[in-house]
């Protein structure tokens, strides 16, 4: 299972490139970065990439109403010039209190549109021409995207409910999920984008798995942190049903808090569950962050 952090994309540039630096340095596998309403995630992974050697970038996700698909695959492709092959996609449906209070932009019928986008992002990224009428996305494409590449970005869809997850078996290289327990992921995540993917004859799908993680002594003091900082997602339609599904009141519950040797107990039980990759967001006081980061440079490298 590949290794990967979350960076904090609420600090200034330099900061998060010296996250990314010390998490290359310290041997973990990927390092992520998420879009919300502050850095364009594509530009940072892009600067990341230049700057830092020696460590795989991805997006955790790129909202994809606000942008079309020729456009995002396009910038994708100038991204995977720029950092050599080590960029992985995410992309996402956001939310509609987001698509709609704050772009403007319609969230109907958002699994349909999901599909079609991707009906047009693979293909362009994987180096081919388009020509597509569907009921949402539109495109004709004179000829494949003038970006050279040593191999197309494999795309991530973040999904959670059994529609998307089929829609990302079947068309996608995987998925990305965030706020979603073991239990879940075992019992719900992995089959159903399995089952997708070998009904489509594709392989085995990646399953990234983001979660905060605090390595502490008071894991009572760090769910409370957590609860408070995370708050938004207990509420959030999406991640609620997945919490719901787990069994957690909130966010705290699914968080992955504990001494070392707890905190390590729990991410095997996702990689044993059918995680491919494990995205950490070190969580907690800063001494907590501190042993986290150190904890996940032993199980990168073990």
């Amino acid at each position: 299972m590949r290794i990967g952090l979350m960076l904090d994309v609420d600090r200034p540039i330099e900061e998060v490139i010296g996250q990314a630096r010390r998490a290359a340095d310290a041997g973990l596998d990927t390092v992520w970065c998420s879009q919300i309403f502050g850095y364009d995630a594509l530009t940072l992974v892009a600067v990341i990439g230049r700057e830092v050697p020696g460590v795989a970038v991805g997006t955790a996700v790129v909202p994809i109403q606000p942008r079309h698909p020729v456009m995002l695959a396009s910038q994708a492709l100038t991204v995977q010039a720029a950092v050599g092959s080590r960029l992985t996609l995410g992309v996402g449906l956001s939310h509609q209190v987001v698509i709609e209070g704050v772009f403007g932009y319609s969230f109907d019928r958002p699994a349909l549109h999901m599909g079609e986008y991707l009906s047009v992002l693979v293909p362009l990224l994987a180096g081919e021409q388009v020509s597509f009428q569907g009921e949402t996305v539109r495109a004709n494409t004179l000829g494949p995207l003038g970006v050279t590449v040593e191999q197309s970005p494999p795309v991530l869809v973040a999904a959670l409910g059994p529609m998307m997850l089929g829609l990302a078996g079947r068309q996608a290289a995987g998925t990305v999920t965030w706020m979603t327990g073991p239990a879940t992921v075992e019992a719900h995540i992995v089959p159903t984008i399995t089952a997708a993917a070998r009904e489509a004859g594709r392989p085995s799908p990646r399953v990234a798995v983001g979660l905060p993680v605090a390595v502490t002594a008071d894991p009572a003091a760090a769910r409370e942190q957590i609860a408070k900082v995370f708050a938004i997602y207990g509420h959030l339609p999406s991640y609620r049903a997945m919490l719901d599904r787990e069994g957690a009141p909130g966010p705290a519950e699914v968080a992955i808090v504990g001494t070392a040797a707890e905190v390590v107990a729990q991410v095997e039980r996702l990689e044993a569950g059918g995680a491919t990759d494990f995205i950490a967001a070190p969580a907690g006081s800063l001494a907590d962050i501190e042993r986290t980061l150190e904890l996940l440079a032993d199980l990168a490298t073990a």
